[in-house]
C-alpha cells in the first residue's frame, strides 16, 4: 500500500519552524513575567471578599492565608460577606465616585453567575489574567467546560476557576429507599408524601437553583436558555414550568404557604425527619455532614439520572484593586494541586476540584485519593449547563409574584 505524505507549502513550514523556535523564548518570557508579579506581590495585603457563612470555608481560607504568607509574603484578609451582590454594588459605587485603578477596597472576590455577568458587562473587572496563572495549565477545561463559561457567559480570563458545583439531593435511605430521578418523579413523591418535600424561598441561591433545574428539564427548547433572556423567550420556555410548580405547591411542606429560609434549614428538617430529602450544590456535602456526625451514615446522595445543573465558582479581581499582583498570587495558589486537594478533602471542606487530576504528576495525583466514603455520590450524573445569567432575575421576580408570601 502506497503511503501518502501531506504536502506542506513553504509558508506553513516557515510558520511551524518559527513557532518551534519561539516556544522556549515565550516560556522564558512567561516565567519572567510571573516572577515580576511574585516580586511585586511581596508585602501586599489582599482583601478577599468571600462568603463567611460556613465554618469549614472560613477555616480553609485561614489556611490559605497562612500558606500565601509563608510562601509569598502576602497578607490575606478574609472580608466575610453574606451576599456577593453587595460587593458588586460597592465596586460599582466606587467607579461612579471616580475611584480608579489602585483606589478600591476589594482586591479579590469569590464570585460567579449573575454577579460576574454584571461586573464584566459594566467594566468592573481587572483582566484578562486567569490563563496567565502558572497553575491554570492543570485546569480541566475540556471535561469541565464551565471552567471557561459562567452561567453561559464566557469568562474570557476575567475570573479564575476555584471549585466545582452540581445540583445534588440527599436523604436517609431508611426513610427514602427509592430516590426520585427527575423533577416529575419528585412531584409524584410529593403527592404520595404530602408535606415532606420543600425547597428554600427565592431568592436564596439553592431555591433559585431548584427552580432552574425544573426549568432545564421542562423547557420546550433548553438551547434557548443559553442565550440572553427576552420577554418572548421567557414566556415560551417557562410555559411548562409554572404549571409544574402549581401542581407541586399544595403538596409541599406547609402546603407551600411558607418556605424555609435556606438550604441549611432544609437539611436540618431532613435530619430531624420532618422532610424526606434535602438539596445542595456541593456533591460532597452529605459526606461532610456524616464525617462531622451531624448526619447518620445511612444518608445517601444522588443526582437525577439524566443530569443536573452544574457550574464552577471563581475568584475575580476588581478593576480598581490596590493589590493586583498579590491577588493574582492568591488566585494561582488556589489552583495549586496542594490547595485543590485540601479543598476536595471532606476533612477540610469537600469541594470538588477544577483540576484535571489524571494529568497531574503522580505525587500530586496521590493527594486526591478520597476512597468510598459514606454519603458520596456513587453514580455522578451528566452536568447540565446553567441558563444564561440574565434568566435569574426574571425567574426570581415571577416566582415571588406567584408564590411569595
Amino acid at each position: 500500500m502506497t503511503s501518502i505524505t501531506p504536502k506542506i507549502n513553504r509558508r506553513q513550514w516557515l510558520l511551524a519552524a518559527s513557532a518551534s523556535a519561539l516556544a522556549p523564548a515565550m516560556a522564558q518570557t512567561n516565567t519572567a513575567a510571573w516572577t515580576t508579579v511574585e516580586q511585586a506581590a511581596r508585602g501586599q495585603t489582599v482583601y478577599w471578599n468571600a462568603w463567611g457563612g460556613g465554618a469549614q470555608t472560613n477555616t480553609y481560607i485561614q489556611w490559605v492565608a497562612q500558606q500565601v504568607s509563608a510562601l509569598h509574603g502576602v497578607t490575606l484578609q478574609h472580608v466575610k460577606i453574606a451576599d456577593t451582590a453587595d460587593v458588586v454594588k460597592r465596586v460599582r459605587a466606587e467607579k461612579a465616585a471616580g475611584r480608579g485603578p489602585g483606589q478600591g477596597t476589594v482586591d479579590l472576590v469569590w464570585i460567579n453567575g449573575e454577579n460576574f455577568a454584571a461586573m464584566k458587562r459594566e467594566g468592573l473587572l481587572h483582566g484578562p489574567f486567569a490563563e496567565t496563572l502558572p497553575n491554570f495549565r492543570w485546569v480541566d477545561t475540556e471535561n469541565k467546560p464551565t471552567t471557561l463559561n459562567d452561567f453561559s457567559v464566557p469568562t474570557d480570563g476575567m475570573e479564575s476557576p476555584w471549585g466545582m458545583a452540581q445540583f445534588t439531593l440527599f436523604a436517609d435511605q431508611q426513610r427514602l429507599p427509592r430516590p426520585p430521578q427527575s423533577m416529575q418523579a419528585l412531584l409524584a413523591l410529593a403527592r404520595n408524601q404530602p408535606g415532606r418535600i420543600t425547597y428554600p424561598r427565592l431568592p436564596d441561591f439553592h431555591g433559585t437553583t431548584f427552580i432552574k433545574q425544573a426549568l432545564v428539564e421542562l423547557a420546550p427548547d433548553p438551547r434557548a436558555l443559553a442565550r440572553p433572556v427576552t420577554d418572548a423567550a421567557f414566556a415560551a420556555q417557562t410555559a411548562t414550568l409554572w404549571p409544574f410548580l402549581d401542581a407541586l405547591r399544595p403538596h409541599l411542606w406547609r402546603a407551600g404557604k411558607q418556605f424555609p429560609q435556606n438550604a441549611a434549614a432544609v437539611r436540618q428538617m431532613m435530619s430531624d425527619g420532618e422532610l424526606l430529602l434535602a438539596i445542595t450544590f456541593n456533591p460532597n456535602e452529605a459526606a461532610n455532614e456524616i464525617a462531622a456526625q451531624r448526619l447518620p451514615a445511612t444518608v445517601v446522595s444522588w443526582q437525577f439520572e439524566k443530569g443536573t445543573i452544574g457550574n464552577t465558582h471563581f475568584v475575580a479581581i476588581p478593576y480598581n484593586a490596590r493589590a493586583k499582583p498579590a491577588a493574582q498570587v492568591v488566585a494561582n495558589f488556589l489552583l495549586s494541586p496542594s490547595a485543590q486537594a485540601r479543598k476536595a478533602d471532606i476533612a477540610h471542606w469537600g469541594d470538588p476540584t477544577v483540576l484535571d487530576v489524571p494529568r497531574l504528576p503522580a505525587e500530586e495525583r496521590a493527594r486526591f485519593q478520597a476512597g468510598n466514603l459514606p454519603g458520596l455520590v456513587l453514580n455522578p450524573a451528566p452536568t447540565l449547563p446553567e441558563p444564561h445569567a440574565s434568566w435569574v432575575d426574571p425567574i426570581e421576580r415571577e416566582w415571588t409574584r406567584r408564590y411569595g408570601v
